[in-house]
């Protein structure tokens, strides 16, 4: 069991759980070595003990983390920690394409381009290194909330590939959007990738995928035999130019589809083109249905033709022994086929959606679950929401919308509430220790200055303003300033009668100041009085200044001796 602050390989610290499928658990970590949130999918138990399907899977991440595109989600580090097979992700935050799907229905057509350009773009970039997807779909897009979309699990759905049809909903999520050629047990081409490109397009046009069924089987022989129905007919003001692009990327013969990823993304470059809007329909060029083409057959299929034209060329005079050999054969294989395969798909159980339980309480979740034919788990996951009340329900596992047998058992997810905190009045407190507690909780803290003479009696680092209101709520990455006092000293009157040039000095000593002294002769005051000083009464002591002044020196008058006369005598004649 992975838990919150548990290192794996001794690196990635484990913050909390981001998601979880039929294949890997996803975690939000802290990269303890370059300091940056990154993104942990561990393998889970069953699949980490099929040596074979492991060493598949580190290789092909190790080929997807080559990748470097804007539009890809990029593969860090790929290893094994005790058993856990993990590999560290770029971490993203934003919806995934299928999220936004259900949230809004069908999208502009700008914004269809858009996302198609930059999809086209990424997989074009990675065909071009020899990488194909193999699963592309909405749940596997994330649109950020620049615009910006990547593309998750680039290359490690090859690993996966084979793994992944044992899991049900995996299966039903994968099928919607699954080429003729892999349906039908054929190898994947880099055309596979760009008819999932083109239902992944029909689906952002329309709101809906074009092929739907009560089971996995029924989809994918919808995708081998009916045409995609006709996005013009669905909304007459479709710019067909749209359509043929959507036609020509989903097509069933791989030999009608675009030649590569790029020239889909050509195509899309000009699609809202005005002179485009009414051009002619698209006429595939080679047969949809029967085609005669090696192209994205399976080997099966190849055989089976092969075999085919052999009989056309044997002797046409076959011996009726033979004859009834053979009928006895068919009969005992088409007998075996009935008990094996079609038995199975018809007593199977149907699928169904899981409907929205989010915001209902646990009791009315679970009503509404097992009156849908779910069964539902008795181990409930907790999370937090900031828009779910605590004790409610946020969703299920697996997702709200997705497709299971009748039966299946479902995980409600419970709200814990918000993990934001409530803002208080700081102002008066302490600025280290608010700042410690709100960091705490990811708020980033910052701090402004405000001059404040000591005169005003603030205690240094006390909070004098904050920009959030008290009561506003705050959580991680959401930032708070504080305004704390930067005190400062003003020059006195020096020139009071009050400060003597000692007073002066002492002053300076304590500030880091440099004191001039200029003496000046001013009969009218006494000796050490200070007269002037270049820095005016009230101003801020700024350390290293320097501080001019001018003090009273005045001459020493001599003092006469005792007996001498101080007035001239009368020397005149008697």
């Amino acid at each position: 069991m992975i838990t919150r602050g548990q290192l794996i390989n001794d690196r990635y610290e484990i913050i909390r759980s981001i998601g979880e499928g039929g294949m890997a658990n996803v975690y939000l970590a802290q990269d303890t070595i370059l300091d940056r949130k990154v993104a942990v999918k561990i393998l889970r138990g069953d699949l980490a003990e099929d040596e074979k399907f492991v060493r598949r899977f580190q290789r092909e991440a190790i080929s997807a983390s080559s990748l470097n595109d804007p539009n890809i989600v990029e593969v860090y580090d790929v290893g094994e920690d005790n058993g856990k097979y993990f590999i560290v992700m770029e971490y993203v935050q934003g919806l995934t394409l299928k999220q936004l799907i259900k949230k809004r229905g069908s999208l502009t057509l700008p914004e269809v381009v858009d996302i198609m350009l930059q999809l086209t773009s990424a997989v074009a970039h990675a065909h071009e290194s020899y990488i194909i997807h193999r699963d592309i779909k909405p749940q596997n897009v994330i649109i950020l909330e620049d615009g910006r979309v990547k593309i998750m699990d680039f290359g490690i759905a090859v690993a996966l590939n084979a793994g992944e049809f044992t899991q049900t909903n995996s299966v039903m999520g994968t099928v919607y959007y699954i080429p003729p050629e892999q349906a039908n047990g054929g190898a994947a081409t880099i055309k596979s990738d760009i008819y999932s490109l083109g239902i992944l397009m029909y689906e952002l046009v329309t709101g809906h995928v074009p092929f739907k069924g009560d089971n996995p089987v029924e989809v994918a022989i919808k995708h081998m035999n009916e045409p995609i129905p006709s996005i013009c007919e669905y909304d007459p003001e479709m710019p067909q130019s749209i359509e043929n692009i959507i036609l020509r990327a989903s097509a069933k013969n791989p030999k009608n589809r675009y030649d590569s990823a790029y020239e889909m993304h050509e195509d899309l470059e000009t699609a809202l083109d005005k002179d485009r809007f009414n051009e002619p329909k698209v006429v595939y060029k080679y047969k949809e249905k029967g085609f005669d083409d090696d192209e994205g057959m399976p080997k099966q299929g190849r055989a089976a033709r092969n075999a085919q034209k052999g009989e056309n060329k044997k002797d046409k005079r076959m011996n009726k022994a033979l004859i009834i050999v053979g009928s006895i054969v068919g009969v005992l294989i088409a007998a075996l086929i009935f008990v094996f395969i079609i038995w199975p798909k018809i007593s199977e159980k149907p699928y169904i959606d899981i409907p929205d339980v989010q915001g209902m309480t646990v009791k009315q979740a679970e009503s509404t679950l097992e009156d849908k034919g779910f069964e539902v788990a008795g181990k409930r996951k907790k999370e937090a929401s900031d828009e779910v009340e605590e004790g409610k329900v946020i969703g299920t596992d697996p997702e709200i919308g997705e497709s299971l047998k009748e039966g299946s058992s479902v995980s409600l997810i419970i709200s814990t509430g918000s993990e934001k905190i409530e803002i208080e009045d700081y102002t008066g407190e302490d600025f280290d220790k608010v700042k410690e507690e709100l960091e705490e909780a990811g708020i980033r803290v910052l701090s402004d200055y405000k001059d404040v003479s000591t005169d005003e009696n603030v205690k240094e680092n006390t909070i004098l303003e904050q920009d959030v209101k008290p009561g506003t709520k705050l959580g991680e990455d959401d930032t708070i300033t504080f305004v704390i006092p930067n005190i400062y000293v003003s020059y006195p009157n020096f020139t009071d009668g009050t400060y003597t040039q000692d007073d002066v000095k002492k002053f300076c000593d304590e500030h880091g100041l440099t004191l001039n002294v200029t003496e000046v002769v001013d009969t009218t005051k006494s000796n050490g009085t200070v007269v002037y000083q270049n820095m005016q009464a009230g101003s801020k002591v700024s350390k290293g200044a320097n501080l001019r002044i001018k003090v009273v020196k005045n001459p020493e008058v001599p003092v006469p001796e005792e007996g001498t006369a101080t007035e001239p005598q009368d020397t005149g004649d008697m």
